[in-house]
């Protein structure tokens, strides 16, 4: 199993050329992390991370697998999803694959103090997390067309790292 930091070292060099060209010189800062600031969303939106500023949102689960995406988390409570078709998924399992924006809707980011979504359609999100970080899951969804992120669709989380731009 690989450390928080290690995690991050392999991770973000290869998510490099999937970033918008403006994102890939500028360094990446810990905002967020379950190991330092413990398992709440509550705590995840105070991080300091700023709406209108990139963001990747790292998730481990148990499984010892990464199950990432790169949300803008910005207001904690909306009635709606915000965020811009430059929010995508990925994941490492067992190689980097990136599911970008469809075009089919913009159900990208929404969250409240019980629920972070990520990507919708039909009932069914490409990522979501509960309220005290504890469980996740991921399905296919119409915003980008993804894969299950994870060997199930619904996993307990490890560790989550949210990174953010200087």
């Amino acid at each position: 199993m690989l450390s928080r930091s290690a995690q991050t070292e392999a991770t973000v060099p290869q998510l490099g050329p999937q970033l918008p060209p403006r994102l890939t010189q500028q360094p990446w800062h810990l905002l967020y992390s379950t190991g330092r600031d413990g398992f709440s969303l509550r705590t995840l939106y105070r991080s300091g991370a700023r709406p209108d500023s990139p963001a990747l949102l790292l998730v481990r689960d148990t499984e010892a697998q990464v199950r990432p995406c790169s949300p803008r988390p910005g207001c904690p409570v909306s009635s709606g999803f915000y965020g811009t078709g430059e929010t995508f998924l990925f994941s490492f399992c067992p190689e980097l694959k990136v599911f970008r924006w469809t075009g089919k809707n913009d159900l990208f980011v929404n969250g409240d103090v019980n629920l972070l979504m990520v990507g919708g359609g039909s009932g069914r999100f490409g990522l979501w997390l509960d309220g005290d970080l504890h469980h996740g899951g991921s399905q296919p969804c119409e915003t980008f067309d993804n894969e299950t992120l994870s060997h199930r669709e619904e996993f307990y989380i490890q560790d989550l790292e949210l990174w953010g731009l200087a």
